[in-house]
C-alpha cells in the first residue's frame, strides 16, 4: 500500500530538487531578458548553493524548537515566495538575492522531511518509505533541464518559477491533513557561535568549488572562499568538542552504520553529482546534439530510479545492507565511468541502457544508504543526523561538479585548449573511479548490519 506520508514529502523535495537544476536550461533566456550575462547569471546558482550551506547546519534546531511539521511548512512557505520574487526580478542583483531567498526555504525542505518520514516511520519500513523519498533526488537532475527548456522554449521562463506556487500550495494543505508525525520538541539551548563558524565553513566551501567548476567570478576568489572555508571547518570541530550542545554534534559520527553511510554515501555522490554536469555538455558540445535532443536521452535515468522503488525493499531484505550497498556503488560507479565511452556513433539505444541501469542502482544504493544511517542513531539525535546527512550530501554533490570540471581544464592544457570529446570521457573515468571507490566502506561491515531497519536474516560471519 502506498504511504501517504513519503508522497507528500517526496512531492515537496521533487520540487525543491527539479528547481535547483531546472534553472540551468534557463539562463541565456533570463539573462537577456533582464540585461546580464549567463556568465554572471551563474552567479545566483551559486548563491542557492550558498543559501544552503548556510541555513541547513541550523534546520535540525528549528525542527526541535518549534515542531519539525510546523517548520516543514513553513519550508514550502518560504520556498514559495522566493520563487515568485525571482518571476518577478528584473536585474542581476533582484535575482541572485531571490534566490538566495528561495534557499533559505529550500535548506529547511530536505532535512526536516527526512526528518519526519523517521519519526513517523516505524524502522522495521524505513527502506520501502526511503525507497518513495529518494525517488525526487535521482529524477529532478535529469527531469529539470527537460523541463525547464520545454518551459522557456515554448511558454516563457518565468513558468520555472511559477510552477512552483500550486504544487507548494498542495504541499502546505495536505501536510496539515496527512502528516500525523509527533510534534517532539526537545529545544536545546542555541550554538550561535558554533552558527557562524558553520556558516563560514559550509558556505566558504560550497563557493569555492562552485567559483571553481562554473568560474562566474574570477577562479582565484574560489580558491580562497574554499581556503577559508576549510579553516573555519577545522575551528568548528574545535569548537564542537568544547561546547555542551554543539549545533552540528561530530559525537554521531561514533554510530558506525551512520558513519558508515555519511562516508560511502559522499563518496559515492562525488559520481552522481557530476553525471548532470557532464552528460549534457559531452552530448550537446561533443556530439552536436540540441539541449532537447540530450534531454531527451538523460530523462530515462529518472525512469530507472522509479522502477527500482519497486524492488529495493526486497532486495535489501534478501541480501542485507552491505552486500546490496557495495555491489551497487561499485557497478553504478563503473556505469558512471562506462558513459566515458560513449561516441556520436553510439547508438541512442545503447547510451539509454546504460543510463537507466545505472538510475536503477543509484536509486537503489541512495534508499539503503539512507536507511541504513538511521539504523543505529536514538530518536533524541535524529534531528541532528538529518542536518549533518544534508549537509554532506550537498558538500559532496559540490566537489563532484568541481572534480568534474577541474579534469576537464587540466585536460584541456593537453588538448591546445580545445574542449573535445576526450576531456569529457576522462573526466567519467575519473568520477566513475571515484564513485565506485564508494562502495568499498560497505564491504568492511558485517553481513547482518542494520538487519532490524531491512529485514534482512542472515547472520554476521565471525
Amino acid at each position: 500500500m502506498i504511504r501517504v506520508t513519503p508522497l507528500i514529502l517526496a512531492v515537496a523535495l521533487f520540487m525543491e530538487q527539479m528547481d535547483s537544476t531546472v534553472i540551468a536550461t534557463s539562463l541565456p533566456a533570463i539573462a537577456a531578458d533582464i540585461g546580464s550575462e549567463p556568465i554572471a547569471l551563474k552567479l545566483a546558482l551559486t548563491a542557492y548553493f550558498v543559501a544552503l550551506a548556510i541555513f541547513i547546519p541550523i534546520s535540525g534546531w528549528m525542527a526541535d524548537r518549534f515542531g519539525a511539521k510546523n517548520i516543514f511548512r513553513l519550508a514550502i512557505f518560504v520556498f514559495m515566495l522566493g520563487s515568485l520574487a525571482c518571476s518577478f526580478a528584473n536585474s542581476l542583483e533582484t535575482f541572485v538575492a531571490s534566490r538566495f531567498f528561495q534557499g533559505i526555504g529550500s535548506s529547511m525542505m530536505t532535512p526536516v522531511g527526512r526528518l519526519l518520514l523517521v519519526r513517523s516511520t516505524p524502522r522495521n519500513e524505513l527502506v520501502s518509505a526511503m525507497a518513495w523519498l529518494t525517488v525526487p533526488a535521482l529524477i529532478a537532475p535529469v527531469t529539470g533541464p527537460l523541463i525547464g527548456g520545454f518551459l522557456t522554449t515554448y511558454l516563457s521562463w518565468h513558468w520555472i518559477f511559477w510552477i512552483n506556487i500550486p504544487i507548494g500550495i498542495a504541499g502546505i494543505i495536505f501536510s496539515g491533513i496527512y502528516l500525523k508525525v509527533p510534534d517532539e520538541r526537545a529545544p536545546r539551548p542555541i550554538d550561535l557561535v558554533g552558527f557562524l563558524i558553520a556558516a563560514v565553513a559550509f558556505s566558504g566551501t560550497v563557493f569555492g568549488l562552485s567559483v571553481i567548476s562554473l568560474p562566474a567570478v574570477p577562479i582565484t576568489y574560489g580558491y580562497l572562499t574554499l581556503a577559508i572555508g576549510l579553516v573555519a571547518a577545522a575551528l568548528y570541530v574545535l569548537h564542537a568538542r568544547r561546547v555542551t550542545y554543539p549545533l552540528l554534534d561530530p559525537k554521531l559520527l561514533r554510530h558506525k552504520l551512520f558513519r558508515s553511510s555519511i562516508t560511502g554515501g559522499s563518496v559515492f555522490r562525488i559520481g552522481v553529482g557530476a553525471v548532470p554536469f557532464l552528460l549534457p555538455l559531452m552530448l550537446q558540445l561533443g556530439f552536436g546534439m540540441t539541449p532537447f535532443e540530450s534531454g531527451a536521452i538523460t530523462f530515462v535515468s529518472a525512469l530507472g530510479a522509479m522502477g527500482s522503488k519497486f524492488i529495493a525493499e526486497r532486495v535489501y531484505a534478501r541480501w542485507g545492507f552491505p552486500r546490496v550497498l557495495g555491489v551497487s556503488a561499485v557497478l553504478g560507479g563503473l556505469l558512471i565511468g562506462a558513459q566515458g565511452l560513449f561516441t556520436a556513433e553510439t547508438a541512442a539505444a545503447v547510451m539509454m541502457g546504460v543510463i537507466v541501469f545505472g538510475g536503477v542502482l543509484r536509486s537503489i544504493f541512495f534508499t539503503g544508504s539512507n536507511a541504513l544511517g538511521y539504523a543505529d542513531i536514538s530518536d533524541e539525535e535524529a534531528s541532528q543526523a538529518t542536518a549533518i546527512v544534508a549537509v554532506s550530501q550537498q558538500l559532496s554533490v559540490a566537489f563532484g561538479v568541481a572534480v568534474a570540471g577541474a579534469v576537464i581544464e587540466i585536460t584541456r592544457h593537453f588538448t591546445g585548449g580545445a574542449l573535445t570529446l576526450i576531456n569529457f570521457q576522462i573526466a567519467f573515468f575519473a568520477v566513475g573511479t571515484l564513485s565506485a571507490l564508494g562502495g568499498l566502506v560497505y564491504f568492511t561491515l558485517p553481513a547482518n548490519a542494520g538487519s532490524d531497519v531491512s529485514g534482512h536474516k542472515g547472520r554476521a560471519k565471525g
